[in-house]
C-alpha cells in the first residue's frame, strides 16, 4: 500500500539518514570515521584542492574532531579500502566483495579503458612483489635509468588497470600520491571475496542506499552504473522488500514516489536550534542533483568544469544548509601561505528566512571551517545580494579563529 509523506518529512528522513542532523552522529574520533563510512557506503576522494579536499571535507562535516590521520589510519589497519563506486572513493572494506564484478569485467578486458600493454603490467607486478609497495613516480624514475626499454606513462597505465581489475590495491597515501601493493599482502585473511551474485549485487546497492539517504528511487540506485540486467536486478529486490513490508513506496507528488524504510514515518526530529553546515561539492547527501532539486527546490551544480564566462556562481562553490533548507552558496578559497580563508563571492538565495535566523550560525560554521582549513583570518569580497553585505561584514569581523 503506498503512503504519504511530505517534502518536509523527506528531508529530515534524508538529512537524518546522512548524519546531518546531529553534533557527533557517528560517534568521536577514529571510530566515528569507520562507522560513517561504514553506514554511507563510500566517501568520494577527489583531487582539487580550492579548500581541504572532498573526503576529509565530508567527514569533518559530520565528525567534528576529525583527523585526515584517522582515515589514513584505518586503510592501514585494512578497515578501510580505495576503489570506483561511481567515482573514486574510500570503501569499507566490509563491503569489498561488491566490487569484484567490476574488477573481474575489467579483468576479462570488457571495459575499453586501461588498455595497459601486458609486457609493463607484468614488470609492474614483479617489481612490487620483489621490492615491495610503490608509487606511480618510482617507476618514473625507473625509466629515466639507461637501457630502459619503457617510459613512465605506460608504467602508469599499467598500475591504474592492475589497480582497477583488483590485482593491486592503494596500501597508503601521502597527499594525493598513492602507493601501491599487491591486492594479496593488502586484503585480510578474513574478508570474504566471493563474488556476488547479480542479484546480491543489487540487493546491496538497494540496502546500502535506503541505509545512507532513508529513501531511493530506481534512477537513484544505478546512477552511474551501466547495464538493464542490473535494473531488473534492483527492481527485483525493491519488489521483495515491499511483500516483506520491509520498505513502504509513498508518493511525493503526482506521478512521483520514492521507496521508503518504513521507520521513517514513525520517527520525529528535533528542529529547534538549527545548525549551519557548509558542504563540499562532492558530499554524499548532494550528488544526486536532481534529487536535491526535487526534493530541496536546489538546484546545484559544480561550475569549475563549466568556462569562466558562463559560470553563474563561481569555480568551486559550496552549498550552504541551515537546517533542512539549503539557503545559498558560497565560491571559496584556501590561501594557505596566508593561512586565510577568502569567500570568493557569498550567495544568500533563499529570502523566505529572516536573516537573524541564520546570520550567527552561519557565521560561526565559517570560523570552523576556516579552522579546519589550517586559516586564521578571513576576507569576505563579494556578498548577493549585496544589500546583505554590512550586515554580513560585520558579523564575520566579530570572529576569532584560535582553535
Amino acid at each position: 500500500m503506498e503512503k504519504k509523506l511530505t517534502l518536509g518529512q523527506l528531508k529530515l528522513a534524508t538529512l537524518d539518514s546522512q548524519g546531518l542532523t546531529q553534533n557527533t552522529p557517528f560517534g568521536i574520533g577514529k571510530a566515528a570515521v569507520l562507522n560513517a563510512l561504514e553506514h554511507l557506503g563510500y566517501i568520494q576522494i577527489d583531487t582539487l584542492s580550492m579548500v581541504e579536499r572532498a573526503h576529509h571535507h565530508t567527514l569533518w562535516t559530520r565528525i567534528p574532531d576529525f583527523q585526515a590521520d584517522d582515515l589514513e589510519g584505518l586503510v592501514e589497519e585494512r578497515k578501510v579500502f580505495e576503489y570506483w563506486f561511481h567515482a573514486a572513493s574510500y570503501l569499507p572494506m566490509q563491503d569489498f566483495r561488491y566490487v569484484l564484478p567490476q574488477m573481474l569485467t575489467i579483468k576479462r578486458g570488457e571495459s575499453r579503458y586501461y588498455n595497459a600493454d601486458p609486457k609493463v603490467m607484468e614488470y609492474v607486478v614483479d617489481t612490487i612483489r620483489n621490492e615491495g609497495p610503490k608509487r606511480a613516480r618510482d617507476f618514473e624514475n625507473e625509466s629515466h635509468k639507461t637501457g630502459s626499454w619503457w617510459n613512465w606513462k605506460p608504467a602508469k597505465l599499467a598500475l591504474e588497470r592492475l589497480f582497477m581489475q583488483g590485482d593491486l590495491m592503494i596500501s597508503g597515501r601521502s597527499g594525493m600520491q598513492k602507493t601501491y601493493d599487491l591486492a594479496e599482502r593488502v586484503l585480510p585473511s578474513s574478508i570474504d571475496t566471493t563474488e556476488p551474485t547479480p542479484l546480491e549485487l543489487a540487493e546491496y546497492l538497494v540496502k546500502t542506499n535506503l541505509r545512507a539517504y532513508g529513501f531511493t528511487t530506481l534512477k537513484q540506485i544505478t546512477h552511474l552504473r551501466k547495464g538493464n540486467d542490473l535494473k531488473t536486478n534492483v527492481n527485483k529486490v525493491l519488489q521483495m522488500m515491499l511483500e516483506e513490508n520491509i520498505i513502504s513506496k509513498a508518493t511525493i507528488e503526482e506521478g512521483s514516489f520514492v521507496f521508503v524504510q518504513n521507520d521513517v514515518f514513525e520517527k520525529t526530529f528535533d528542529t529547534t536550534d538549527p545548525d549551519v553546515r557548509l558542504l563540499s561539492p562532492f558530499d554524499n547527501s548532494i550528488i544526486h542533483r536532481d534529487r536535491i532539486k526535487q526534493i530541496f527546490d536546489f538546484d546545484f551544480r559544480l561550475e569549475c568544469y563549466t568556462p569562466k564566462e558562463k559560470r553563474q556562481y563561481g569555480y568551486f562553490c559550496l552549498p550552504i544548509l541551515f537546517g533542512d533548507q539549503f539557503i545559498g552558496r558560497v565560491d571559496c578559497k584556501a590561501h594557505r601561505k596566508e593561512k586565510k580563508l577568502e569567500l570568493i563571492h557569498l550567495h544568500i538565495e533563499n529570502n523566505t528566512i529572516e536573516t537573524e535566523l541564520w546570520l550567527k550560525p552561519l557565521a560561526e560554521s565559517i570560523r570552523r571551517f576556516a579552522i579546519f582549513n589550517s586559516c586564521e583570518s578571513l576576507v569576505l569580497t563579494k556578498v548577493s545580494p549585496s544589500k546583505l553585505g554590512s550586515t554580513i561584514k560585520k558579523e564575520l569581523s566579530r570572529l576569532k579563529f584560535k582553535k
